[in-house]
Order: structure tokens, then sequence, then C-alpha cells
């Protein structure tokens, strides 16, 4: 079960910043949406019978601006029922920074499981050229370098919009977002969809009921996150996990899904606000 909260971290980074990224139907790489979500996590299948129930629930802050950067808090606290007594509870908080270019990224994460120590991580990362400089300060001092073709979350996001927008149906995409010990960097897929027609029925939540999103276009998204420091043996690699949404041209996403292979987790976006933000000057 840690291995499923280790990695919840990046797929729900990505899924907050896509629920809730975007202003009006401005362009991708526009100013972004401040905003809360709260999400609520339940089990959809278990493929393995590994787990018979599960839910949680994730709170989302975001603010900022192009000049000043972007910044997101979260947290996800999940428990999951193996069976037999058998319980896991996980409590995830992060706090992270980026930059509108996507040149810096500071992030700090604490990962709690059950009644155990918690895990921390802390550190920062420059591009600089074609390198990414990363200094982590926890869970132990180290400096190392990254291609600079590596995306942080925020990018990650302008990229599938602006994909989705140019009618491309695959994204290949190297992810960096300081999770697992902070030296982890995960190749994704994209598969983008055709776009859904604006008036195929669907069901509501906080996202569809605001009269702006009626009328915005949609796509469906899956994203596939694959370990890149495993090798890839004969055939198709296995994703450690992939996350499915409806993304929206100014960046709104809904009806997320995450799949790990052994089980599938819905996240129903619960409550959606909108925060004032100070425009640039």
């Amino acid at each position: 079960m840690v291995h499923l909260f280790r990695t919840s971290l990046g797929v729900m980074a990505l899924a907050a910043a896509s629920f809730g990224l975007g202003g009006g139907a401005q362009a991708a790489n526009g100013p972004f949406l401040a905003h809360q979500a709260l999400y609520d996590l339940s089990l959809v299948k278990s493929r393995s019978k590994s787990v018979n129930s599960a839910r949680g629930r994730i709170l989302y802050n975001f603010a900022g601006s192009a000049c000043e950067g972007y910044t997101s808090d979260f947290r996800q606290v999940s428990e999951l029922d193996s069976g037999e007594g058998k319980v896991t509870l996980s409590d995830l908080r992060s706090n992270s920074w980026e930059d509108a270019a996507g040149k810096s990224y500071r992030f700090k994460i604490e990962t709690r499981m059950n009644e155990a120590d918690a895990g921390r991580v802390d550190g920062s990362a420059e591009r600089d050229g074609d390198h990414i400089n990363v200094k982590l300060k926890l869970p132990a001092p180290k400096s190392f370098t990254l291609d600079g073709k590596i995306v942080f979350p925020t990018e990650q996001i302008q990229r599938i919009i602006a994909a989705a927008k140019e009618g491309k149906s695959l994204l290949e995409l190297s992810v960096y977002d300081g999770s697992d010990d902070g030296q982890k960097v995960y190749n994704t897929l994209t598969v983008i969809g055709q776009p859904i027609p604006v008036d195929r029925a669907t069901s509501s939540d906080p996202s569809t009921a605001d009269e702006h999103m009626k009328s915005l276009k949609r796509w469906p998204v899956t994203v596939s996150y694959f370990d890149r420091d495993v090798q890839q043996k004969e055939g198709e690699q296995t994703p450690v996990y992939a996350m499915s949404f409806e993304l929206y041209e100014n960046g709104v996403s809904r009806q997320l899904m995450l799949d790990y292979n052994d089980f599938v987790i819905s996240g129903a976006m619960g409550k959606f606000d909108v925060k004032d933000s100070k425009p640039c000057n």
C-alpha cells in the first residue's frame, strides 16, 4: 500500500492542477484560476482483490499569477482496507511553487503512513540551459542534474492543453515533481481523444455548474506514468499508474479516475471555490 501513496503525489498533483488551472477561455499559457477544491475518493474496482474498500479526501489550494509564479498546497488523507483488519491510513501533504515560465520549481512534501514517522522531501530545481539543477535538503542533502527537456507539473498541464487545441492525439513528456525521494522522474504518455460535444449529457459537479463552463470545449485525456529508471524488457512497459479525466480548454478537469493496475480509484469533485487573485501590473 505504501506504493500507492508514494505515487499518488505525482498523479494527484497533475489532477489538482488540471481541475482548476485556467482563466475563462484564455490560452493555455494565460492566467490560471486561483481556487480551492475538495475531492472525494472512492474505490471503483479491485482487480487482484487486494483492496476491499478505499476512501479519502483531497483538499487543494492554488494561487498566484504569471508574474509572481504559482503556488499549490495539497493534502490527501486516504484509507485503504485490505481485509482481515488490515487498514492503511496515509496523510500526504505538499507545498510547491513554480514560476510561469517553468524555469524554477520549489517543493516540500510530507508523507505519513499509519503511526510511522513522517517521510519528508524538501528541495528546489532550476532550469539552466540544456539541464536542470536540483538541490535537495531532505531526506538528505544532495545535488544532481536532470535533462533540460524534463518539465515541471504546471508546464505539463500547459503542454497538454496546447496539444489538444492543435488536434494532437499523443504527447510524450518526462515530468519531475519532487515526489518519492525527490529523485524520481516519470516518463508520461498522454492520449487525447476527440473533443466531446458541448451538448452531450453529463453528470453535474461544482465545475460543470458554472455557466461559463457549459460552452467550453473539452477532451477525454489519459496520462500514463512510467518509471524512467526501469529498463524496458520485451514487450511494452507497464505504467506505474494512469489517470483519466475530461479536460476543458480553460484547464478545468473533471471525472477523475486513477488506475493503479491492481485497483482503480475515482476522485469526484465535491466543492469548488474561486479565490480572489491579483492581476499582473
